[in-house]
């Protein structure tokens, strides 16, 4: 067990460094477009030689990207909660009152304070979980989920958003959420000012082109190609590094619930039952699919194995994080390990 903690720790470290290194390198995408505009609006000049002018935009940009920082730290779950119109859950039914008891179950389980449970009204079974730290938790479930699974199920599902929370998943995903966002918005703002001023090489900046010469001409509309490439590069690397993020996690929290619930069978029948929808999630963005228990914006049949649907994807193959539950079950016997969570017999839903 102690060596076991000491893995934890390690990976909650490991979260805090790599938190760390995404918001320097997202910051950095934001410095790198503001730097390519104030050469864009000729802020920015390379004269005999030289960098002349003062980075305006660029500065611009970084207090852009630390006011992103520091919103998706503090903001975010609030961001991402009104983004996908959840709500808080109550006890107003018997099936919401189950899954506030499995919340703190799976909290108990997990020793770690109870998150705030909410709900989103969507017919397709799934869930995520969101915060800065664990005393800062939300865990979020769709009524669909509600709906169609039992509680022994349930518990998988809420076992697997609490290992995203003690390992400090939450953070780095939320984050990336937000920051994700900001690059977007920010590469569509470099992009429209790039045809505003004249496109590549114009001369509508604000200080006019008198002071370039021919070489600094030259290397400014090379700059302002380079601009253009990385405002169109730039969401799509911060997507693809969103879905590498969540794919290398996924794995180890489907274990860790497993340890909570002490029943491989928990996750292994909910993620069955969600293998056989084939409806999106109607409110999902691609901004918050890496959060999700499962990828939102498609069917789970179409969770496909290979290389190019891996890279693109922002979960694991269903079908191959299925497999590994059964493997654990296998290993166990077929049968729930003893100590195994203690809950009222799973009921099946009408």
């Amino acid at each position: 067990m102690a060596a076991a903690h000491t893995d934890f720790w390690a990976l909650e470290r490991h979260n805090r460094r790599q938190t760390v290194m995404l918001v320097a390198v997202f910051i950095a995408l934001f410095m790198a477009l503001g730097c390519g505009l104030d050469f864009v609006f000729h802020d920015l000049a390379i004269v005999d030689g030289a960098l002349v002018g003062f980075p305006l935009v660029t500065l611009i940009a970084l207090g852009f990207g630390i006011f992103q920082s520091l919103l998706s730290y503090y903001g975010g779950a609030a961001l991402v909660l009104a983004s996908v119109r959840a709500r808080e859950l109550t006890p107003d039914t018997p099936q919401h009152q189950m899954v506030l008891d499995v919340v703190r179950e799976m909290a108990l389980a997990a020793r770690m304070p109870v998150p705030t449970a909410y709900l989103m009204d969507d017919p397709s079974p799934n869930a995520f979980a969101t915060g800065r730290d664990p005393r800062h938790s939300v865990v979020c479930v769709t009524q669909g989920l509600v709906d169609t699974m039992d509680r022994e199920e349930v518990q998988g599902v809420l076992g697997h958003e609490m290992a995203h929370v003690r390992d400090y998943d939450i953070r780095t995903m939320m984050m990336i959420a937000v920051l994700v966002a900001g690059i977007a918005m920010l590469a569509d703002f470099v992009y429209r000012s790039m045809w505003y001023t004249g496109g590549v090489g114009g001369g509508g900046g604000r200080s006019g082109g008198g002071r370039d010469d021919d070489s600094g001409g030259n290397a400014g509309a090379m700059i302002g190609v380079l601009v253009v490439v990385l405002a169109v590069l730039a969401p799509f690397f911060a997507q693809l590094l969103a879905m590498a993020v969540s794919r290398e996690r996924e794995y180890l929290a489907d274990a860790a619930s497993v340890e909570f619930t002490r029943n491989p069978r928990a996750l292994l029948r909910a993620l069955e039952r969600i293998a056989e929808t084939e409806s999106p999630l109607r409110n999902a963005s691609r901004g918050t699919a890496h959060m999700f228990i499962v990828n939102p914006l498609q069917g789970a049949r179409a969770d496909d194995e290979g290389f190019f649907a891996n890279l693109f994807s922002t979960h694991p193959p269903l079908g191959r994080r299925i497999e590994r539950l059964r493997a654990m079950l296998n290993a166990a016997g077929g049968e729930t390990p003893p100590g195994g969570a203690a809950a009222p017999a799973a009921t099946p839903r009408g």
